[in-house]
């Protein structure tokens, strides 16, 4: 089974659901989850509730205790939040590099998905006729404890574009083509990779994502580093493919991480690549 999970109290969720419910055919189930309608599309459900998502560590057990279904996947349907008010399109994986600010725990990370990751990049760049920026963002925020992999997928980044119906449009038929198309990707199509280097908004992996077989799973910004070698095993760890490559942005990485970074990938066998 697989999950779309929104909240009440997000608007860009709300808008996305919306989009989902109307345009394809999710139809209520009777149940709750939360409190909250359950809506389903043949083997995907959407769930709703009532809290910031970022802070619903546990949620695959909680799906499992309320509705007794196991999540494949979880997509996570929601807003994007920045000071700059870019008007965006992102998607990634969440987890602590260090210390939780915004819901997880210290120094853990959930399980990334980068073949589902890299085809809601490539679809939100396909459909983006609003001029928006489309990207990865690094690492960074809530839940952290899912042993399922999951991803997020956002609207950015003021209430002006949280509410904005094609934006709501695009990350609804994002989502479901994703959703439908995730796991019929043959193993060996793309080259998974943890990222390292970079801004928050990841340009060097989004761009070699868009332009390669490169598939990004966890992401290490520069405001990050450095962190030690467990961090990184862990990462690699958490990603629901496995990792072929680990791609740095070497000039937007600190020399300690950038070295770690080369070292860990000879001694693992992965590929290494200096972007």
């Amino acid at each position: 089974m697989k999950v779309i999970m929104t909240t009440k109290v997000d608007l860009a969720s709300m808008n996305i659901m919306e989009k989902l419910i109307e345009n394809f055919g999710f139809d209520e189930t009777g149940e709750l989850f939360d409190g909250n309608p359950v809506f389903k599309k043949g083997d995907t459900l959407i769930l709703m509730t009532n809290e910031e998502m970022i802070y619903y560590d546990g949620l695959d057990t909680s799906i499992e205790q309320q509705l007794g279904l196991k999540p494949e996947i979880i997509a996570f349907a929601s807003r994007h939040s920045s000071k700059q008010k870019l008007p965006a399109l992102t998607t990634h994986v969440t987890g602590n590099w260090g210390e939780a600010m915004y819901g997880g725990k210290d120094g853990s990370l959930a399980v990334a998905h980068p073949i589902a990751m890299k085809l809601a990049l490539t679809k939100l760049n396909e459909l983006n006729d609003l001029g928006w920026t489309v990207c990865y963002e690094a690492t960074h925020h809530g839940p952290s404890e899912l042993d399922v992999p999951s991803f997020f997928i956002e609207i950015g980044s003021s209430e002006e574009e949280w509410v904005n119906e094609r934006a709501g449009e695009i990350l609804a038929e994002t989502i479901v083509y994703v959703l439908e198309n995730f796991d019929k990707v043959p193993r060996g199509k793309f080259r998974t990779a943890l990222g390292i280097g970079g801004g928050h908004y990841a340009q060097k992996e989004t761009a070699a994502s868009l332009e390669t077989d490169l598939a990004f799973g966890h992401i290490l910004p520069k405001y990050a580093q450095p962190v030690g070698e467990e961090m990184l095993l862990k990462a690699i760890e958490r990603t629901s493919e496995g990792v072929d490559v680990i791609y740095t942005d070497w000039k937007g990485s600190k020399g300690e991480t950038r070295q770690l970074a080369r070292s860990l990938a000879e001694k693992l066998g992965l590929e290494f690549i200096k972007g």
